[in-house]
């Protein structure tokens, strides 16, 4: 099974794709921004369409490209007009999504790969999509190690973040495209209709068992980190498709974190000393 290379590929992918979602997603939800990458996701629909229409053979690039065109839409609406943020996303996503159906049902024969981009192919994933995700990894990974301070507090209190003269600007630009990159790259793995559970999956579990930050963030990899691998492993024996199966993992450890939770609040409080 691991000799082959394409298993090969997606085992990395897997192991440096989980964990990139799961550490993302940290901040994901504690911004509220699930949406977010849910909208990114849909409206990657219309550059998969795109890239079909052009006659490509793996539409990733323009995938990456009008994912990053979404968010930026979204920023500019925010900025410039008095929509509500909800608002503005449920427009582009039912908009993209629309526009890339169309284009869809105009090509003249539909593309045999869709299915792999609405619903997940990993055994598909390519050597590009491997070391882009472990690139976003690296740097994910030192971005927040040294923003984590920065981060926070732009989390927790954007204001206060102002006044302490954080480049809250700057930081959530970065923040949206490092996003965007990692929702948009990680389609091939879970799929357009699943990829925004392994960024809400793992952070959600990690909640229920830490209690502070860095215990979170810690967690939520691990917790990535194992569903993603876990998954993809337990899909091969059992003849059922990766994506669907990397999310069913992540769900049946966060409920696992509940039955740990309810466990630590029935033992008694060791008292004082």
């Amino acid at each position: 099974m691991l000799n082959e290379p394409f298993i090969q590929r997606a085992l990395l992918a897997a192991l440096f794709l989980g964990p990139l979602c799961a550490l993302l997603g940290v901040f994901v939800t504690a911004r509220r921004m699930a949406f977010f990458s849910d909208t990114i996701s849909h409206g990657a629909l219309t550059g998969v369409a795109l890239g079909f229409w052009f006659g490509m053979a793996d539409p990733t690039l323009p995938l990456i490209a009008f994912s990053l065109l979404i968010a930026g839409g979204i920023i500019w609406l925010r900025e410039r007009t008095e929509l509500l943020t909800d608002t503005i996303m449920a427009l582009l996503l039912s908009g993209s999504v629309a526009v890339g159906m169309i284009i869809l049902s105009l090509l003249k024969r539909r593309p045999g790969d869709i299915h792999g981009f609405l619903f997940g192919d990993i055994l598909a994933i390519g050597a590009q999509e491997v070391w882009l995700g472990a690139a976003l990894l690296g740097v994910v990974g030192i971005g927040i190690f040294l923003w984590l301070n920065d981060l926070s507090l732009i989390t927790v209190q954007e204001e206060m973040a102002h006044v302490c003269g954080v480049p809250v600007r700057r930081l959530n630009f970065i923040f949206v495209i490092v996003l965007t990159l990692t929702v948009a790259v990680t389609i091939r793995l879970l799929g357009i209709i699943l990829v925004t559970s392994l960024i809400v999956i793992p952070p959600a579990t990690a909640r229920s068992l830490s209690r502070n930050l860095r215990q979170q963030i810690l967690l939520s990899v691990v917790v990535g980190l194992f569903g993603a691998v876990g998954g993809m492993l337990l899909s091969y024996p059992l003849d059922v498709p990766c994506g669907p199966m990397i999310v069913v993992t992540c769900i049946a450890l966060f409920v696992a974190s509940l039955a740990v939770r309810a466990i630590r609040r029935r033992l008694p409080t060791p008292s004082p000393a």
